[in-house]
């Protein structure tokens, strides 16, 4: 017997989460969180609106002062967001803001896979164990939690959409429809979903004929809830796409070929990564488990129970193919089109990968649920743990730095955010000049400009995914001269930039350049002169400049934290 065969096994469930969810807490502001794509990003973006009260900020005038000398508040998410409601109930706190999404948004996910299989799939009474222990494994998943929904919430979304077809509690079927987008993101998700559920009624319309043109109407009319509601809550998107655009974005410039070294085998191995490990914005761990769980349950049926099975777990493991092919090239395609379909530079084609997760956990229910609910099929699904938490950073660097062998390279929140190393920076500044952060503007080397930006600071460096064309024509200047040293970085600029960073040849792509050891740059090429012509005053370094008189920088000071990652050059450009 297990802890899931009891009378309430979703209570068993809720404790596994509270459980996996512990490491991430236990440290309090030492804890690891997922630092690419997220503190560096998204995270800085969500708390920068909530604590500015920008979030439904609309119009010219509308900037994000912190970042790029202001910039426009229709590059960031939308602030129709259940996502950055949690932001403003927690303005100071970032930290606390990000752990309380993180447990809220795996709890739907966990109650909305259970929702699903308990309608379909496990719905027998005696599998209400096992679709507990599912929605679990579920909950747990590798995914962005900063996204929301957009991945963990997807069983929610097919419960509604086979309750519509079933024509059985449409008004929760319509609600989720309807509630999705608040909890999601259209960019990342929204069209693709779309075409999905789309090809489904197409589907079930060529197998069943007239007799699903009633469930055909249902699907439709919630998809079309599902859009209505991305459309209201991603209004700000579809305004600059459809009536006014409000810049030319520097996504204009995206070179595809670039960037994507184009071909088909190049294609086809991508598709082959993504079907085995997925993408690690979407639930990246490796699948060869759920295939080890399938073949035991094949071995364990008899010969006729064996081919529905089959035929079940080849249309999953088909789909799963699609979906991976589509991810993998449509991008190459993209590359050979985006002369003649602009839209190409600010779309990406490849996002298929998000919905990747979820037929892999059901080709796993579909075995499971042929035998018995036991000790055999418990052990089937737990088998897919270690899979999953290996490849989930911020379970294993938290268990790490709990068993006292912390990972050198994943810093902890308190430690990449460094406050009171960053707040040494600030304080000088202010008592050398009088002058308080607004009043200036700073950039940084060897260290992610989130960093500056959580502690107070406006950067005219950034990670934005977008903003204004002109203003990477002016920054480039800056870096023009380091660009030149490295025709990889030039690429990684010029053809992408979603990375507005100060460069180095020296360093490289390393945006992340901690105290030991201490790293120096013998030659930096800096325009002092177009720096101060965009506003900018100091530069916050990572790593010790060698050689300031090829840079235009004069020192101030270096500071040192024991509790930062990081430690800090202070260098003012030179009139």
């Amino acid at each position: 017997m297990t802890p899931f065969t009891t009378t309430n096994p979703i209570r068993w469930a809720l404790l596994g989460l509270l459980l996996f969810l512990l490491p991430l807490v236990a440290l309090g502001p030492r804890t690891f969180i997922l630092l690419h794509d997220n503190l560096e990003a998204e995270v800085v973006w969500a708390h920068l609106l909530a604590k500015m009260h920008l979030a439904l900020a609309h119009g010219p005038s509308a900037v994000v002062p912190p970042i790029m000398n202001g910039l426009p508040r229709e590059a960031l998410r939308s602030g129709l967001s259940f996502t950055i409601f949690i932001f403003h109930l927690l303005p100071d706190s970032p930290l606390a803001a990000y752990l309380l999404h993180e447990a809220l948004v795996r709890l739907a996910g966990l109650l909305g896979m259970y929702w699903l299989l308990r309608g379909y799939g496990l719905a027998r009474p005696a599998q209400r164990g096992l679709a507990a222990a599912v929605a679990l494994l579920w909950a747990a998943l590798p995914a962005y939690s900063i996204f929301g929904l957009s991945v963990l919430g997807q069983p929610a979304l097919l419960r509604a959409a086979l309750d519509l077809r079933a024509e059985r509690g449409r008004g929760a079927a319509l609600l989720v429809c309807a509630a999705l987008p608040w909890w999601s993101s259209f960019v990342l998700v929204g069209p693709f979903i779309a075409a999905a559920w789309g090809l489904g009624l197409l589907l079930d319309l060529a197998r069943r004929g007239r007799a699903a043109g009633p469930a055909a109407g249902r699907g439709a009319a919630g998809l079309t809830l599902l859009l209505l509601s991305y459309v209201v809550v991603e209004w700000q998107l579809f305004y600059g796409l459809l009536v006014a655009k409000s810049f030319v974005a520097h996504r204009e410039e995206f070179d595809l070929v670039r960037l994507a070294r184009p071909g088909l085998g190049r294609g086809l191995r991508e598709a082959g990564q993504l079907f085995w490990l997925g993408h690690y914005h979407a639930s990246p761990f490796f699948k060869g488990g759920i295939l080890v769980a399938v073949a035991v349950v094949l071995a364990r049926l008899a010969g006729p129970a064996r081919r529905p099975l089959l035929v079940r777990v080849g249309a999953g493991l088909a789909a799963i193919a699609g979906l991976s092919l589509l991810a993998g090239l449509l991008p190459q395609v993209s590359a050979a089109l985006q002369g003649r379909l602009p839209l190409l530079h600010a779309f990406s084609l490849g996002r298929f990968y998000f919905l990747l997760a979820l037929p892999w956990v059901l080709v796993l229910v579909a075995a499971v649920r042929q035998l018995p609910a036991g000790r055999l099929t418990y052990a089937l699904v737990a088998l897919q743990l270690p899979f999953i938490l290996a490849a989930n950073p911020e379970f294993t660097n938290n268990l790490r730095a709990l068993a006292g062998r912390p990972k050198a390279d994943a810093p902890g929140y308190a430690a990449y955010v460094a406050p009171q190393l960053l707040g040494q920076a600030r304080a000088f500044i202010q008592a050398r000049t009088g002058q308080a952060p607004p009043a200036y503007r700073v950039a940084c080397l060897g260290l992610p400009p989130a960093v500056a930006q959580l502690n107070g600071f406006y950067t005219l460096d950034s990670y934005q995914t977008l903003y204004p064309l002109t203003y990477k024509h002016a920054f480039r200047p800056l870096i023009a001269g380091e660009l030149a040293k490295s025709p990889e970085l030039a690429a990684y600029f010029d053809a992408w930039g979603n990375r507005c960073y100060l460069f180095s040849a020296e360093l490289g792509r390393d945006f992340l350049v901690g105290k030991r050891p201490v790293r120096t740059v013998q030659h930096w090429v800096f325009d002092a002169a177009a720096f101060r012509r965009l506003g900018g005053r100091y530069v916050l370094s990572a790593v010790r400049l060698a050689r300031l008189e090829e840079s235009g920088l004069r020192p101030l000071g270096v500071f040192d934290d024991s509790a930062a990652y990081w430690q800090l050059y202070l260098y003012e450009a030179s009139r």
